[in-house]
Formats: C-alpha cells, sequence, structure tokens
C-alpha cells in the first residue's frame, strides 16, 4: 500500500471520528435540550403585546396606555412589495431552507474565529422568530443551539407565510414600534399598505439593528441601509432598474408620530385606565383591549375647552402674577435660548417665551416662543393684565407694554385666534398665564347614568387630580334642590310661607353665636317657598330644615344615593356644609332630571379583545316603578340578562314640582345666564359657599345633568362679585350650548295628580274668586289648598273650580 494511500485512510477515519463524535456530541445537545424547548403550538396563542386603547362613543381615540406599540396585522394586508423589502434585507433563501441556513451559520464562525466577533449572525426569518417568541437575547452557544433546533422544528409544523406575519407582527423597529405596523404609524402616520417603495425598504433596514439604522437618530446610515436593500431588491428581480433609481434617490420623510389620539380627554383616559387595570391587572396594559367609553367626542371636547375658558376669565379678572422666571441675556442666539427654554414645560395651549425686546414706541414685545419661534405681542393682547394685589384687588390698567413686561421675562403665550376661528400669522400671540383656580364639569345621561363628557382640571399634565371624582367640596346653594325635594315629600308645597327674617343660634359650649345671612345681607320676610329657591333666601332654607328635622332630611337623601358620611348634623346642612364631590352633585341632579329614578354613573361601554370579540357590555337601563315587576321590562330588550333597572327614588309628582321650581331659578333667579341658551326646560341652581371658595351650577332638562365646579384646590376666598352665576355658570353655559345643538325640548310629563290652583302670592293660600294679583301654583291633588269664600261676582260669570274665570286665567305660574 503506497504512502499516500495509506496517508487517505488515516484522514478518513479520522474525518469519520471526528464527525461520529460531532454527530453524538449534537444528539447529546439535543437530547439535553430537547426537553426544555416550548411547543411550537404555543406560537398560535401567543398574545402579542397590544397596548390598551381607549375609544370615545363615536370611535375617535383618546388614548392609548402601554410600552409597546403595536398594531398586529395578517400577512394578506401586507403589500407584496414589502414582504421582498424585509426578504432582501433578513434572509432572501426564506421560502427555499429548513429553517437554518447553514452556510450562513458556517459565515459567521469564520467570521467569529477571524476578527474575534460575529458580524451577519447567520439567523434566518425563522430562527428569530424563535429567538423573538421563546429564547432570551443572550449571545451563547446554548441559546443559539437552542434557536436552530427550534426553528427546524417551526418549519416542520407552520408554513412559511405563517412564521413571516409572525415575524413582522413581533420584531422591534426602533421608537417603541413593534411590529410592522405600528413601525410604520410611528415613522410616516400611515398604514404599510400606503407606504411608497422607499418608505418600505427603509422600514425593512431596522430589525438588524433599530437603533443604527433608525431614521430619527442617524439618517445618514439609515439612508446608507435604505439604498442597500433596495440594491439587493433590484438584484433579486424584485423590483426594476427605474423603480430602485427612484426610490434610491428619494428623500427621507420619517418623523416622529405620537400616537394620533382625537379627543382632549385626559381626565377620562386615566379613568378608563384605572378601571381597566382593576378588572385585568397589569395584562390590561398588554393584551390588545380596546374600550370604548360613553363620552362623545364633541360633547367631551366641548367640556374640556369650556372649563379652561372659564378658569382663564376668572383668572384673568384677577390679573397678572407677573413672569414665571427669568433669562438672562435675551439677545443672545435663538438656540440658546430654546435650549433654556426648555426647562418650562408647555401646558396645552400655553407656549413659554422668553422677552427679548420691548417697544413702547410701537407697542410691541418681541419674543421667542418655545415650538412657535419668533413671535410677537401687541399692547392690545395683554391689555387684560392688571397688575394682581389680592382677590379683591388689582392695578390699573396698563397704558404701554412696558408697565406689563422686560426683557428676560418668560411668561406663557397662547396664539391668537380670530373670531372666524381661522389663525391669524403664526408670529402674533395673546399674553396667557397659567390659572391657579381650579375646577369640574360632568355631564351625565340622566336616564342611564352615563357620563357623557367629564373634566376633572385645566390640565393634566400640570395635575393628575382628578377634581370631578375626586376632590370634596361644599356644595353651598345647589345643594337645596335636595333639601326642597325632602320638604315636598314632607307634605309641604311651593306655596308654603316660611319667615326670611333675623335668626340666631347660641353654642353655648363654644360660647359663640351663628348669625346666618341672605347673600345680599337683607331680610325680605314672609316668602313663599318657591320663591325662596329662586331667589336662593338662606334664612327660608335653615327655617325648613329646622321645621322637617334634620334625621329625616338626612335619611331622604340618603335614599337618593347621595352620600351623607360627611355632612353636617346641625341647621348648616340647609345651606350646603357637607361635603361632596361635583360627581355626587352631578347625579343627585341626574335624579331629579329624569323624574326620581335611581342614577348610577358609568364610563366604560364596551370592552374588546384583541381578537376584537366583545367581553363586556354596559348594562342596558330600564326605568322601574316601584315596585318594579319583570313585565315591565320591555320585551324588545335582546340580553335581559345584561339589564340595570333604575328602581324610583322620589314621587314623580313631587320632582315634577320641583322641576317647575328649578326652571325659575333660570327664569327670573340667580340662574339667569342660562337663558343665554333660549331654551324653555333647562331648569337648575348656582351655589356658591362663604366667602366665595366654592362656586357651583348644576342645570338640567328631561335627558340631561351637568355640573361645573369652580374653586381653589385649597379652600380659599375667591374674590367679591364671584358667584355661581359668574363662574361656574358661564362654563355650564358654554358646554350645553354644544351638548344640546340641534336638541328638541325635553320636559318632564306631567304625572297624573298634580293641579294647578290660583293662590295669594303673600300668603300662599287659595285665592279668592276675583283677586287681584294671584297666581296659579302646582300642586299635589291632596294637598291644595281649599277653597275660599268668593269676595264678590259682580259680572255675574261663572266661577271655574280654581275660584277664577274661564277668561281670565293667566297661562303662567306668576
Amino acid at each position: 500500500m503506497s504512502r499516500l494511500l495509506r496517508t487517505s485512510h488515516i484522514l478518513a477515519w479520522l474525518f469519520l471520528t471526528g464527525a461520529s463524535l460531532a454527530a453524538i456530541l449534537i444528539a447529546s445537545f439535543y437530547l439535553y435540550l430537547r426537553p426544555g424547548l416550548p411547543s411550537v403550538e404555543q406560537l398560535t396563542d401567543i398574545k402579542l403585546q397590544t397596548p390598551l386603547r381607549v375609544y370615545s362613543a363615536d370611535n375617535r381615540l383618546i388614548a392609548e396606555f402601554g410600552e409597546k406599540r403595536r398594531a398586529p396585522i395578517t400577512i394578506e394586508q401586507i403589500p407584496t412589495i414589502q414582504l421582498h423589502a424585509y426578504l432582501a434585507a433578513e434572509d432572501s433563501n426564506f421560502y427555499q431552507h429548513m429553517g437554518v441556513d447553514f452556510k450562513g451559520l458556517l459565515r459567521a464562525a469564520i467570521e467569529l474565529v477571524t476578527t474575534g466577533h460575529i458580524q451577519s449572525g447567520g439567523s434566518t426569518i425563522t430562527m428569530q422568530v424563535a429567538k423573538n417568541y421563546f429564547l432570551s437575547r443572550d449571545r451563547t452557544f446554548i441559546r443559539k443551539f437552542n434557536e436552530i433546533l427550534l426553528a427546524i422544528q417551526i418549519e416542520r409544523e407552520l408554513d412559511k407565510n405563517q412564521i413571516l406575519e409572525l415575524y413582522l407582527n413581533k420584531i422591534y423597529l426602533g421608537n417603541r414600534a413593534y411590529g410592522l405596523q405600528a413601525a410604520a404609524q410611528v415613522y410616516y402616520n400611515l398604514d404599510v399598505n400606503e407606504l411608497s417603495l422607499a418608505q418600505m425598504a427603509m422600514l425593512a433596514g431596522l430589525p438588524k439593528a433599530p437603533s443604527a439604522y433608525n431614521p430619527l437618530a442617524n439618517p445618514e446610515r439609515a439612508l446608507i441601509r435604505r439604498n442597500w436593500i433596495l440594491g439587493r431588491m433590484k438584484e433579486l428581480g424584485y423590483i426594476t432598474e427605474d423603480a430602485y433609481r427612484l426610490a434610491s434617490a428619494a428623500p427621507l420623510t420619517a418623523e416622529y408620530n405620537a400616537p394620533d389620539t382625537q379627543v382632549d380627554a385626559d381626565y377620562v383616559a386615566e379613568m378608563a385606565r384605572a378601571d381597566m387595570v382593576q378588572r385585568f391587572g397589569e395584562a390590561a396594559y398588554s393584551d390588545g383591549y380596546s374600550v370604548t367609553l360613553t363620552v362623545n367626542s364633541a360633547n367631551q371636547q366641548a367640556a374640556t375647552t369650556a372649563l379652561r375658558h372659564g378658569l382663564e376669565a376668572y383668572d384673568q379678572r384677577h390679573g397678572f402674577r407677573g413672569p414665571i422666571g427669568q433669562i438672562a441675556n435675551p439677545d443672545r442666539p435663538v438656540d440658546e435660548l430654546s435650549r433654556e427654554l426648555g426647562m418650562y414645560p408647555r401646558l396645552e395651549e400655553l407656549y413659554p417665551a422668553v422677552v427679548r425686546t420691548v417697544s413702547d414706541e410701537n407697542n410691541q414685545v418681541e419674543l421667542l416662543a418655545r415650538s412657535l419661534g419668533p413671535v410677537t405681542m401687541s399692547l392690545d393682547d395683554m391689555k387684560w393684565a392688571r397688575r394682581h394685589r389680592s382677590e379683591n384687588s388689582t392695578g390699573p390698567a396698563p397704558t404701554k407694554p412696558s408697565d406689563v413686561l422686560a426683557a428676560g421675562d418668560v411668561v406663557y403665550v397662547t396664539p391668537k385666534i380670530t373670531d372666524d376661528t381661522e389663525t391669524v400669522p403664526a408670529t402674533q400671540v395673546l399674553l396667557t398665564q397659567l390659572p391657579e383656580v381650579q375646577g369640574a364639569l360632568i355631564s351625565l345621561n340622566a336616564k342611564t347614568g352615563a357620563i357623557e363628557a367629564l373634566a376633572g382640571g385645566y390640565s393634566f399634565s400640570q395635575s393628575k387630580y382628578n377634581r370631578a371624582t375626586q376632590a370634596t367640596r361644599q356644595p353651598g346653594s345647589s345643594f337645596k334642590p335636595f333639601l326642597y325635594l325632602s320638604a315636598l315629600e314632607r307634605g309641604l308645597t311651593p306655596a308654603t310661607v316660611f319667615n326670611d327674617a333675623p335668626i340666631v343660634f347660641d353654642d353655648s359650649e363654644q360660647e359663640t353665636s351663628w348669625r346666618p345671612e341672605n347673600s345680599s345681607g337683607r331680610f325680605y320676610g314672609p316668602t313663599r317657598l318657591r320663591e325662596a329657591l329662586y331667589k336662593s333666601r338662606n334664612l327660608v332654607s335653615i327655617r325648613l330644615l329646622r321645621d322637617i328635622g334634620i334625621p329625616y332630611t338626612l335619611d331622604y337623601i340618603d335614599t337618593l344615593g347621595i352620600p351623607t358620611n360627611n355632612m353636617q348634623r346641625d341647621l348648616s346642612l340647609a345651606l350646603g356644609s357637607g361635603l361632596l364631590t361635583p360627581m355626587d352633585v352631578a347625579r343627585g341632579f341626574a335624579v331629579i332630571a329624569n323624574g326620581g329614578f335611581d342614577v348610577q354613573p358609568y364610563l366604560v361601554q364596551e370592552i374588546r379583545d384583541s381578537n376584537n370579540e366583545v367581553i363586556y357590555q354596559a348594562p342596558s337601563v330600564i326605568l322601574c316603578e316601584s315596585p318594579c315587576q319583570l313585565d315591565d321590562i320591555p320585551p324588545s330588550t335582546s340580553d335581559a340578562a345584561n339589564i340595570r333597572v333604575a328602581h324610583r327614588l322620589a314621587d314623580e309628582r313631587s320632582v315634577y314640582i320641583l322641576h317647575s321650581m328649578l326652571r325659575d331659578v333660570v327664569r327670573r333667579g340667580t340662574g339667569r345666564r342660562a337663558l343665554a341658551l333660549g331654551r324653555t326646560d333647562i331648569g337648575g341652581k348656582t351655589g356658591t359657599t362663604n366667602e366665595q371658595r366654592d362656586t357651583w351650577f348644576s342645570g338640567f332638562n328631561y335627558n340631561v345633568a351637568t355640573t361645573a365646579w369652580v374653586g381653589f384646590d385649597q379652600p380659599t376666598p375667591m374674590g367679591r362679585g364671584e358667584y355661581g352665576g359668574t363662574t361656574a355658570l358661564p362654563v355650564w353655559l358654554e358646554y350645553m350650548t354644544t351638548a344640546l345643538d340641534n336638541s328638541p325640548s325635553a320636559m318632564m310629563p306631567q304625572p297624573n295628580g298634580i293641579v294647578s290652583v290660583r293662590i295669594d302670592p303673600v300668603t300662599g293660600e287659595r285665592a279668592r274668586p276675583g283677586q287681584e294679583g294671584a297666581i296659579f301654583e302646582l300642586f299635589k291633588e291632596e294637598e291644595a289648598p281649599a277653597p275660599l269664600e268668593p269676595l264678590s261676582t259682580t259680572n255675574g260669570g261663572s266661577l271655574d273650580s280654581n275660584g277664577g274665570t274661564p277668561s281670565s286665567l293667566p297661562q303662567e305660574l306668576f
């Protein structure tokens, strides 16, 4: 045997021995690792981490919660050219290999030996699926071997399109974007089927290194990577030469696009988020739930805007508190000033700006505003800015810009808007300031309790505290309708007379006296309850509470569902000295508005899972007389198990009479500003506490009840002249102008057992036939005043049952 042949045999045996040892080693690895490998079946059951999305009742996006932005799609929804872009970038042999590209792995091994580190990786798309769904990102040989085994297993059990779809929904593409569709929205604000070829190639370049090739963080490297992918697509025959040339010459158009929320409703969004976490725990943020709320986007935006306008109006009435900061040398380059301005946050439409020059000669101020750039402001744009001295005092009106501002001052400005809502040149701004006063607005569907709009403060980014549901404040006179309803249920009538006269209560233990007064400081003598309510007479309310009893009143209010645990057990209760949240007050007025039925406010209308299946639907609400029979439920109700029965809490006749009394608050009392709506179906009540610390207006018709509150977070006097009718009612009015737009009049139907009787306006007793100045009043049939003897019947006419001639009956209650 020749020496060459002998050497060949030795080499052959060495190769076989090495191959055998390698096979044994691989088999040992497989037997060792195989029990720990997950089942491929799990891939079809895995829930992609998809954020929680919150929508309005009319399907407008309110908010998105979750660390990962993701929008799963099917492979049928992805354009073929986009698939080709990813194949060209990541795995051009994807449809040919068995899950592992051994040539690629060998190339990676050689790179490791020759350079000391892996450059290309050698992973196929299938191996990336195995890694992304099941394995850690540790760069170890054990993890790589697991990846190879699992990729082969995946290829045996799933077809190629399934694998590619899993890959394109899982990959991280930078800027919190997970999956292709989310990346298309983040970088281009487009759906995946709307992208250009250049944009498709750009997204295909991101999986290799989302940071290094990110078009926002590193546009130059991203452009090189994009054009390389386009070249690969041309080489593989996916695109033509002309398409390559046009796409590679296209400019970069990527920019960051935050979730495109369409409704300004941060307080509502936070309520929905908390509700979902309570239901589903941390999975709420990642399991792809979508929540539809009861709020309408137009109403919600109107509520947010109305509250901000009302708080700004109060704030400006009390003067300018001065700049929020100072920046030295404001004539420095714009870039330097902009960096310093970055220390001051933008809040809603309030932009921080530094004053660069002040010209009294031209009545103009030049500023640099964050996000707006160089802007100007005239004297007219700051005329409101009298110097704030106290809640009751301001300085003189400014006559020149330097009376208000100086170079280097940092102030808030807002873009100037014309009356026709078109923005004037963006360089013109108005002087503003962040209000210190706060407020809330809640609007409820009176029949169902659905929250139609809610605003919990001026700015959620400034303060997360939701005053609509968390602030417990004294309701003042806005509490009186509940007291008067309890009196009507006790047998009193709108014609019952109480003396509006001084009253003193001595506290022997404290050696003090309480001398309550009307807001005017005057006393008006005998007053009917109707007049006392619409004129908000405090002394009448105190005597009324004393007459019907504090225990009875608190028990009755409790039956209405109004919490009484923070209410006074003394006569100050009549003036609203207890503590209620704006939501509590709104709910109580909704009970009045709907005729006396129970109201349970709710926000979540529907919840869907990641498969778009409805997993929760708010119950339908049925108003049901007590005792409520199942036969009363309409047969048209499809799901009898998903019904909430709202039982009657108050006598409908008492509520109907109270409606009439509260409409008079608007017609001729403290709520007259609400007449601007031009409607006859509106009732309501103002409320103002001692020293104007809390101001309220709650108003309603038969369908909707809305409450507005304005005050400081730490109860502080708001100043002379600041009452419910001047601070809270304008907020309510601006909102209701939108909420009731084009809606027909909605008044409570008159129930049986109500009579209208002419009475003496002074005594409240039934008027004698022919009595001048008599007025009509409403009564429950059994409580109507007894007829009196006629004074005379000189006209010879017959008298009607109410003591007047048919031809002379007035049509109004007054």
